[in-house]
């Protein structure tokens, strides 16, 4: 049975439908939430993300494109807990007198995730969606919300990075 079939069964509030849909999409997202965040945080973002899903099912319109649809959802809930996460700590740092240096902890936080961990967020979130959760450039840049040519200049670009990150730590292409 299609993802489209299921989602149309699952808007008319078939709960099998509904079940089926998370089962199959359960694991890639939770994957994508993994490789954005790491392993602890993934599993509270994926649940967030389910939710959403669930609410929003009954209004999305085009159910063949679910897929990008509950992309732009899981990424959406990973930059909300980036955003959230960054002014937490920026608020703590400012509270505390004694401010480590931030450039430590990036490299410790790089060395510990490794190659992936070290692109920018915008370059390893293409590289994840495109690679890693086979997508299209299209639906790359329907659910990143950029041109095609953005994705392709992204893709690039985290290739190039990943590259130059690898041949650093003495991986040779």
């Amino acid at each position: 049975m299609t993802d489209e079939l299921l989602v149309v069964r699952a808007q008319l509030g078939e709960r099998a439908a509904l079940a089926e849909v998370v089962s199959r999409w359960r694991l890639p997202v939770w994957r994508y939430v993994q490789r954005m965040l790491d392993a602890d945080r993934a599993d509270d973002v994926s649940q967030e993300i389910w939710l959403a899903v669930v609410r929003g099912l009954p209004r999305l319109r085009e159910p063949a494109r679910f897929t990008p649809w509950l992309f732009a959802i899981a990424r959406r809930s990973v930059a909300d807990r980036l955003r959230t996460e960054y002014a937490r700590e920026r608020e703590t740092r400012l509270r505390d007198e004694s401010v480590e240096d931030p450039g430590e902890a990036v490299v410790a936080r790089a060395e510990l995730v490794g190659a992936l961990a070290s692109l920018p967020v915008v370059e390893r979130e293409i590289l994840v969606l495109h690679y890693l959760e086979d997508l299209s450039v299209q639906d790359c840049a329907h659910i990143c919300q950029v041109p095609v040519g953005t994705v392709k200049s992204r893709l690039n670009r985290a290739r190039r990075l990943l590259r130059e990150h690898l041949d650093g730590k003495g991986y040779r292409s």
